[in-house]
């Protein structure tokens, strides 16, 4: 049987970023919740091995001679306004 939350206390800026969200999503601020709890409680933390070897797996992917500038700024500048 489901069960009923009450958060109380909640910053007006976080309402604000979950109302944001449940609007961009298409769902209720409760559905929205529900759905940010269950992302953030289902995932076990990686330990810092597990971590080293999804970084290592990345860098293998990277080109061998790096980035020109030009490409960092363009890759730090993507999908910003």
């Amino acid at each position: 049987m489901a069960k009923s939350l009450t958060i109380k206390n909640l910053p007006d800026a976080l309402h604000a970023r979950l109302a944001a969200a449940a609007r961009q999503h298409r769902r209720s601020l409760n559905s929205e919740a529900i759905v940010c709890l269950e992302a953030g409680l289902t995932l076990a933390p990686a330990g810092a091995e597990e971590r080293l070897t999804a970084i290592r797996a990345l860098r293998e992917t990277l080109p061998r001679n790096g980035f020109a500038p030009a490409d960092s700024d363009a890759f730090k500048r993507e999908g910003r306004p």
